[in-house]
């Protein structure tokens, strides 16, 4: 089981201290998006996650925004999950964030590991046109047993 958690713990470091994708260099940090994530039991190739996001503005001007979402990864995903939490950079094309901007689908890689307690990280580029991109390192707290190393796939409405 050390092993495991090593891979997880590996493959979420890889992600969380890899550069920004080439797409989102250019852009400004706006604010963040802090998504509370609902529990689930995972499928040995993949998961599917329920959250409820607040984007919080930055940058003057912004408007605060409450979305829905789902979470879908694909690849090896296996074990029980409890409630968590992610919390993600959001970088822009420019400081203007028109309301309901975040909207859309985002890609990415993602992997996490949980013993008890686990770290997570996520790359995803997506929204609005494609003009969105999540910090390559979100911030993910949760609780259970589980192990997800595949790509990420997050709705915002």
């Amino acid at each position: 089981m050390k092993t495991v958690l090593k891979a997880g713990l590996a493959a979420a470091a890889l992600l969380a201290f890899g550069a920004l994708p080439a797409s989102a260099q250019s852009r400004v940090q706006v604010g963040q998006l802090v998504c509370n994530v609902a529990p689930n039991v995972s499928f040995v190739i993949g998961s599917v996650r329920e959250m409820t996001c607040n984007f919080r503005p930055s940058v003057k001007g912004a408007k605060s925004g409450a979305y829905r979402g789902t979470v879908r990864r694909f690849g090896l995903d296996v074990g029980v999950s409890g409630k968590g939490v992610l919390v993600w950079g959001v970088f822009a094309p420019s400081a203007k964030v028109p309301s309901g901007a975040l909207r859309g689908t985002y890609v990415g890689a993602s992997g996490n590991a949980t013993i008890g307690v686990g770290l997570g990280a996520n790359v995803l580029v997506g929204g609005s046109r494609n003009t969105f991109a999540l910090q390559p390192l979100s911030v993910e707290g949760q609780t259970g047993l589980n192990l997800a190393l595949g790509v990420s796939d997050l709705t915002l409405r």
